[in-house]
C-alpha cells in the first residue's frame, strides 16, 4: 500500500482553507521527509510564500495485493492557506488567493487523503478500493507510522490529531489505537541508523470538528434541533414527544411515523448543511437512484436549486483539480485519477462503526487535550447531539458556558471540562453550519490559535 502526503509548513507566511482530511498538526517540528517540493500552482501568480511538500509512503497490504497511493492535494477550506477567487470567475483555470486567516500560519499541517479512492489517492487492484471505518483506521494508522519512522527529528515532537466532520470516527479509532502502542516508536535498524532508536511522538491534544459519534444519538437531536429553530410547530413537536417516546430511530409506532413524516415533509428543503443558507445542488458524483430521487424532489416542488450558492468554490476545486497543468504541479502520477472529484461519494465504502463513545470514555484517562467545536446552525451533526455526548462522560465543569469574542464581537459560546489531567474546551461558532472553517474562517482561526497555545478562548 502506498500513500502519499502534503505537508504544509508554517515558515515564512505573513500573510495570510464526506471524505475529509485527517490532519496531523506538527506544532514544534518543521522537518519531514521531503520528496516533491511545490513551489508555484497554476491560477495562483508568482511563488508560493509557504513550504508545501507532497511525497509518498509505501506500505505493502499482503492482504489486497496491491499499493494504494493517498496524495492530498486539497489544502483550502479546511484551514490552508490559499482559496478559490470566487468573485469574478468567467471560466477557464480558477485563480487561486491567500486565505489570511490559515490554520497553517501557526502550525505545520499534513493533509491525508482518505479512504482510498478520496481526492487524487488511487489503488492499483480493483479489490483495494472497497474501504470500511475499520480498515480506513489501519491504514492511517500504518501510515502515521510509517511518516514517523522517516522523519528527521532530534527532539520530541508535539503534535495533535484534528478531524473534520466523518472521520471523526476514524480519528478517534486511531487515537486509541495509537495510545495502545505507547507514545514511543522503535525505528529499525536502517541505513544512518545502524543501532536503531526509539521516537518519541506526544500525541497530546485532539481537534474534533462537528464530530460523528453516535449515529442513534445525532439521528434523535435532530428534531429537538429544529423545534429550537422554529422549523417545526410546538403542536408538532409535543406530538413527537409523546407518541415517539423521545426515540424517533426505527419507530413501528404508526403515529410516531406518521409525525415522522410530517417532520421530514417540513424540513425536506432545508439545508442541512446550514439551515440560514439556500439549499444547493450536490456537486459531487451520485448514485443512479441519488440522482433520480434529486430530480424527482425538484419536480415535485417545481422549482430549480439555486445557482448561487456557497457551494459554488467546490465546483471550482472539481475544476481546477483536473487541469493536467494542477497535477503536474502537485506530482500526481499520470493515468492514477481519471477525474478528480472533491467529494467522491461513489465509493465502496461501508459504515461499520456507528458508535464510539466508549473510546471517548477511554481517552479521559490519558490526559489529553481536547478541543470540540460545532456550528450553531448545522443540522447534519446539531450542536445539542454533541454536548448530550459530551455531558454523558460526566466530567466535572470548569469554566460555565459563556461568550468567546472576535475583534469584540460575540464569536460563539463556550464551556471547560476536566477529570484530573483531562481537559475539554467544548465551543459553538454563532450562525455557523457543518464544516465551521468554511463559514467562519476567522474565528475559528482566532479559536484553534488561542487553543493551541493554552489561551482561554
Amino acid at each position: 500500500m502506498a500513500m502519499q502526503k502534503v505537508m504544509l509548513n508554517s515558515r515564512s507566511q505573513g500573510i495570510g482553507r464526506k471524505w475529509a482530511c485527517i490532519l496531523l498538526v506538527l506544532v514544534s517540528a518543521s522537518a519531514a521527509s521531503s520528496q516533491h517540493i511545490v513551489e508555484t500552482l497554476p491560477g495562483f501568480p508568482g511563488k508560493l510564500s509557504f513550504k508545501l511538500e507532497t511525497g509518498e509512503d509505501f506500505e505493502y497490504n499482503s492482504d489486497l495485493r496491491s499499493e494504494i497511493n493517498a496524495k492530498i492535494a486539497y489544502f483550502s477550506f479546511k484551514g490552508g492557506p490559499l482559496k478559490f477567487h470566487i468573485t469574478d470567475y468567467t471560466g477557464g483555470l480558477p485563480s487561486l488567493i491567500y486565505e489570511p486567516d490559515a490554520w497553517t500560519k501557526t502550525a505545520n499541517i499534513i493533509f491525508i487523503d482518505a479512504p482510498v479512492g478520496a481526492g487524487f489517492s488511487y489503488a492499483t487492484a480493483a479489490s483495494a478500493y472497497p474501504s470500511t471505518d475499520t480498515s480506513n483506521t489501519a491504514q492511517m494508522q500504518a501510515f502515521l507510522r510509517n511518516w514517523w519512522r522517516h522523519i528527521q527529528v532530534s527532539k520530541p515532537i508535539r503534535c495533535l490529531l484534528a478531524a473534520i466532520l466523518l472521520l471523526v470516527y476514524i480519528l478517534q479509532c486511531l487515537l486509541r489505537r495509537s495510545y495502545e502502542y505507547t507514545s514511543s516508536f522503535l525505528v529499525p535498524k536502517s541505513a544512518g541508523n545502524e543501532a536503531g532508536f526509539k521516537l518519541y511522538v506526544h500525541i497530546k491534544e485532539m481537534i474534533l470538528s462537528c464530530p460523528h459519534t453516535f449515529t442513534d444519538l445525532e439521528t434523535n437531536s435532530k428534531i429537538p434541533f429544529a423545534h429550537r429553530l422554529a422549523l417545526i410547530s410546538d403542536a408538532l413537536y409535543k406530538s413527537l414527544e409523546e407518541n415517539c417516546g423521545g426515540n424517533f430511530v426505527g419507530s413501528t409506532n404508526t403515529t410516531c411515523t406518521e409525525d415522522l413524516a410530517a417532520y421530514d415533509e417540513l424540513i425536506e428543503l432545508i439545508s442541512k448543511q446550514n439551515v440560514l443558507e439556500p439549499d444547493c445542488s450536490f456537486l459531487s458524483p451520485k448514485s443512479k437512484e441519488a440522482c433520480k430521487s434529486a430530480i424527482s424532489n425538484q419536480e415535485k416542488h417545481s422549482r430549480p436549486r439555486d445557482l448561487w450558492c456557497k457551494n459554488f468554490d467546490y465546483l471550482l476545486s472539481d475544476i481546477w483539480g483536473n487541469y493536467p497543468s494542477v497535477q503536474d504541479a502537485l506530482g500526481v502520477r499520470q493515468g492514477t485519477v481519471s477525474e478528480f472529484f472533491r467529494c467522491n461519494i461513489s465509493l465502496s465504502y461501508t459504515v461499520d462503526v456507528d458508535n464510539v463513545l466508549d473510546y471517548h470514555k477511554n481517552l479521559t484517562s490519558l490526559g489529553m487535550q481536547v478541543l470540540v467545536f460545532s456550528g450553531d446552525h448545522d443540522m447534519v451533526i446539531p450542536h445539542n447531539g454533541i454536548e448530550e455526548w459530551i455531558n454523558w462522560l460526566d466530567l466535572t465543569t470548569d469554566i460555565d458556558w459563556r461568550p468567546w469574542f472576535v475583534d469584540g464581537q460575540v464569536a460563539g459560546y463556550t464551556t471547560k471540562y476536566i477529570d484530573g489531567g483531562y481537559r475539554l474546551t467544548y465551543a459553538t461558532l454563532k450562525g455557523s453550519g457543518h464544516s465551521p472553517p468554511e463559514y467562519k474562517c476567522r474565528e475559528c482561526y482566532e479559536m484553534f490559535h488561542r487553543w493551541i497555545h493554552y489561551y482561554p478562548l
